[in-house]
Formats: C-alpha cells, sequence, structure tokens
C-alpha cells in the first residue's frame, strides 16, 4: 500500500505539472465546470421559486443532498476520465498493452495515469454547501457525525468508480469507441435528488441495479434526521463493498482474455 500511494502522488504531481503548464487551457476547463455547477444548483432554486417542498422535501434539504453528491461526484471526476474513455483509449488503440508491461496494477495504472483537475471545484462547491444547509437545517455536528461524514464519502466515491469500472470492463469483450458509459453517467443526476419523487421502477434501479442513490441520496438521511431510510443508511458501506468486489472481479476476467491489438 505504501508502494502505490508513493507512486499515486508520483502520478498526481507529474500530470499536474503538466497540465497547469497550458494555464489558459485550464482555466477555460475550470470555467466550464463551474458554471456547470453553478447551473445545477441554479436548477434546484429555479425549483423552489414554484413550489414550497418537493413532496415533503424542503428546500434546504434537497439542496444538502445535492451539495453531499457533489463531493463524492468530485472524487471521481477527477480520476474517472479514463474509464470513460477505456475502450477508445486502451482498447482499440492498444495503450492497455503498455500497461501491462509495468509491474503495477493495470486498473491502478488507468485510474491514476490522467486526472481531471478542474472537478476539485465540485468537492469545494460541495462542501460549502453542506455547510450552509447544516446551519440552515440545525443539524448537529457530533463527533460521530464528523467521524462518518468523510467514510460516507470516501464510500460513495467507491460506489461511483465500481460501477464505470464495470462498465468499462466489458470492452474486454466488446470493443466500442463510445461503450455504455455516457447514458449510465446521465442517470447520476437523478441520485443528487429524493428518491421518493420518482416512481417504484426508478427506485429500484437506483438503489439495487445501478446504486448511485447508494453513493449520494441514503447517506444524507442520517444528517438529516430521516428515519424512513434508516436501514439504506446501514447498508451504505455494505454496497460499496459489494461494488468494488463486483468491479475487481470484472476487471480481473477481462484482463485474463484481453487480446493484443497487435499494432
Amino acid at each position: 500500500m505504501r508502494r502505490l500511494f508513493a507512486l499515486f502522488w508520483h502520478y498526481l504531481g507529474q500530470y499536474a505539472k503538466t497540465r497547469l503548464a497550458y494555464k489558459a487551457d485550464f482555466l477555460v476547463a475550470l470555467s466550464t465546470s463551474v458554471l456547470a455547477t453553478v447551473a445545477g444548483y441554479g436548477f434546484v432554486v429555479v425549483l423552489f421559486t414554484r413550489i414550497p417542498d418537493l413532496r415533503g422535501w424542503s428546500f434546504h434539504e434537497v439542496l444538502f443532498i445535492y451539495g453531499f453528491s457533489l463531493i463524492p461526484m468530485g472524487l471521481f471526476n477527477i480520476v474517472s476520465l479514463n474509464l470513460y474513455e477505456f475502450g477508445d483509449s486502451y482498447i482499440i488503440e492498444g495503450k492497455f498493452d503498455r500497461v501491462l508491461l509495468r509491474p503495477v496494477s493495470s486498473l491502478f495504472q488507468v485510474l491514476f495515469e490522467t486526472f481531471r483537475l478542474e472537478s476539485m471545484q465540485e468537492i469545494l462547491v460541495g462542501i460549502a454547501v453542506v455547510a450552509y444547509c447544516s446551519v440552515k437545517l440545525g443539524i448537529s455536528w457530533t463527533l460521530a457525525n464528523l467521524m462518518l461524514f468523510p467514510a460516507l464519502i470516501l464510500c460513495g466515491a467507491v460506489i461511483y468508480v465500481s460501477v464505470f469500472v464495470v462498465l468499462s470492463s466489458v470492452n474486454f469483450w466488446f470493443e466500442d469507441r463510445i461503450g455504455i458509459s455516457p447514458p449510465i453517467y446521465n442517470m447520476i443526476a437523478f441520485g443528487r435528488y429524493p428518491i421518493t419523487i420518482y416512481n417504484g421502477a426508478i427506485q429500484f434501479v437506483l438503489s439495487f441495479v445501478v446504486p448511485f442513490a447508494f453513493a449520494s441520496f441514503y447517506p444524507t438521511i442520517r444528517f438529516l434526521g430521516r428515519r424512513e431510510f434508516l436501514r439504506e443508511f446501514y447498508l451504505v458501506p455494505l454496497v460499496a463493498a459489494a461494488t468494488a468486489a463486483v468491479a475487481l472481479g470484472m476487471w480481473e476476467l477481462g484482463v485474463r482474455q484481453y487480446k493484443s491489438t497487435g499494432s
């Protein structure tokens, strides 16, 4: 673990130097990312100018869920770029051959060869919104809550990464430049709102098929004092562990059957 941690910091440091060498390009990407985040919050604000509550959820409760969801999402976005382009860059173009020549986990290399540094703003904005809503909602940040919060953030990030590792692994069997990640990525937005606003079918999909609700909605239940979802809240670490196990298993199976492009 120490070796992998050291490699991670080397990867991050080298990539940051390369990325920040083109400051104008980075600032444009950062500005675009910030605008997308602001637009998301703008939608919530506009929504609540027309309705007093969203099926029993107040403005600050929904905003708290949205802010919380941005933090694990930001962590995921920082390391997800290669997963999103895995089929095209690594399988079809043959970059995965280079990965296999190194004495380091292939998944580790794919995750940490490239970073989306501009997504760090999502984490900072998410923390700021959570802090603001905590004051408005009178949330008590006890020692237990302070310890749970980063653990739940980590669980959410693990769920997001694991889902897309599974989707990327499909490219070992079915080569496709676009893959099936884009439509699943768009589903993340559904998990940023209270799951009770959707019909039963969507609730089932977000909870048990593509468990994005366990990455963003269910972890907030304890902080918001919503006792009706406490069972799902306590399942968050188990869901994170299960999705990670499935992702690692799928990846290893895919690596074993991978055939070089020969180019």
